[in-house]
């Protein structure tokens, strides 16, 4: 009897454990696939319209950044975030012509290696650090629907010294790269595969 009455009750259990389990599977796979579509369709985009950043998108694009591996875990760098018009003229000034898109952004981010923070064995890694973190922000903005263009400061150390005079950083703070950022003006056109086998080697050369 106890059996009859237990078996409808088990038997439901496991329909309601099976339909949670493969839901969230589901979610993990989208999950899943939205971080591949934002890394895989990233643009560098250079026309923004004149809708602004909120400070909660500007804090999940650096949240993004301080994700970023870094070398033993230094953390060696560190961020001035612009939204100031007048201001961001004078970054794209102190980069030059491929700077212009800073012109029209809505947010400029300055990447800047903090060498107080390095790794004594190894402190040249601040360069590469301060890449993956641009990279961060660059991917988070696309899933967030941002444009970005990421614009080289290091090693053209004329850039470097603009910047640095700029924002009037201490010597142990190295301008490394800027983050424009803003609404893409227009819709950006699909991107191409761009995977070459001819650039991939297994076990050897």
């Amino acid at each position: 009897m106890w059996i009859f009455m237990i078996n409808p009750i088990l038997l439901y259990s496991i329909f309601l454990f099976s339909m949670l389990y493969y839901q969230a599977k589901g979610v993990d796979n989208n999950m899943n696939q939205q971080a591949m579509d934002a890394i895989l369709n990233r643009r560098s985009i250079r026309q923004y319209t004149s809708q602004p950043l909120s400070t909660g998108e500007i804090k999940q694009l650096l949240t993004a950044a301080m994700s970023a591996p870094s070398c033993m875990n230094c953390r060696d760098w560190s961020f001035i975030v612009v939204t100031d018009r007048d201001m961001l003229q004078r970054m794209a000034a102190g980069n030059g012509k491929p700077a212009d898109p800073l012109k029209q952004a809505a947010a400029g981010i300055l990447i800047c290696g903090d060498l107080l923070r390095t790794f004594s064995k190894a402190p040249e890694y601040w360069i590469i650090d301060c890449a993956i973190a641009a990279e961060n922000i660059c991917i988070a903005a696309q899933a967030m629907n941002i444009g970005s263009v990421w614009l080289g400061t290091w090693p053209q150390m004329e850039r470097v010294k603009n910047q640095s005079a700029l924002f009037d950083l201490p010597e142990h703070i190295v301008p490394h790269s800027i983050i424009a950022l803003g609404y893409p003006d227009g819709e950006p056109k699909p991107r191409p595969c761009i995977y070459e086998e001819n650039r991939v080697h297994f076990e050897t050369w």
